[in-house]
């Protein structure tokens, strides 16, 4: 998806630096990382095991705080970020003492809206994320793939226009993950997110994504930017085609050259 309007842009990385203190000396993770997601896209950051993706969406999210570069957020630089986005981050983080429903109101609960208010407008998007029936569950009884639905429904009650996602399918099986992947395409089809994925499965970057960046190892640049020009709407019929067997072996191609990824 080309950009031509610059304030469609949702989210820009430009020179990313983050470096941490290990036993006190300076260890770079980020290396000038440059990165956009415009309006409605749906971008993938693949590389390396331990290259830094978490980092870059920590920093994306204000958890952590860049040592250089600019951070922009919907048109404005600003260090403010701590919830301007949403963010999933790997685990579903479900407290298993409150319900399906009362887990998804969490964040809206933070925010300040009454109780019941937050109830009803969970309650309107239980059957849309294949929650209904299951309100009054606990985390203990719900399938991997449903709890991760319940974790996605709570992301994005908070309602922002940009949504941070981390590796959200990394921990199921080849089945259930093939089926969250097509009912993610579904939803944010419905929904006009703009979603960034941290994924280590370069067949769900091609299939989710308008654009994939590729990492090296630590600490981390931009070493590829891939265009996933496939027809949408998509469907997981489409990973045997040509044309998406050549991008998978594109973006392969390069993360091979930077050892193990995941």
């Amino acid at each position: 998806m080309a950009v031509t309007d610059a304030t469609s842009v949702k989210l820009r990385l430009q020179g990313l630096y983050k470096s941490f203190t290990v036993d006190g000396r300076e260890v770079p993770v980020l290396d000038g990382v440059d990165l956009y997601a415009a309006e409605g896209e749906f971008v993938s950051v693949i590389g390396p095991s331990g290259c830094g993706k978490t980092t870059l969406l920590n920093c994306v999210a204000g958890l952590d705080e860049p040592n250089a570069g600019a951070i922009e957020l919907k048109g404005s630089t600003t260090e403010r970020r701590l919830g301007a986005v949403g963010y999933m981050p790997q685990k579903d983080l479900l407290l298993p003492w409150r319900s399906v429903l009362d887990n998804a109101i969490i964040g809206l609960e933070l925010m300040g809206q009454p109780r019941a208010e937050a109830r009803r407008r969970a309650l309107s998007l239980m059957e849309t994320f294949g929650l209904a029936g299951f309100e009054g569950q606990y985390p203990s009884a719900l399938s991997g793939g449903m709890r991760q639905r319940a974790a996605f429904l709570r992301t994005l009650l908070a309602d922002q226009e940009v949504v941070l996602l981390d590796e959200p399918f990394g921990a199921l099986d080849a089945l259930t993950r093939s089926q969250m992947q097509e009912w993610l395409l579904g939803l944010w089809g419905d929904l006009g997110k703009t979603i960034v994925l941290i994924t280590h499965d370069v067949e769900e970057a091609v299939l989710l994504s308008d654009r994939v960046y590729v990492l090296t190892a630590r600490p981390a640049r931009v070493k590829l930017v891939v265009d996933v020009d496939l027809p949408r709407p998509r469907h997981y019929r489409m990973v045997t085609d040509e044309a998406f067997v050549h991008l998978k072996a594109t973006l392969l191609a390069s993360l091979r050259e930077e050892g193990t990824w995941g």
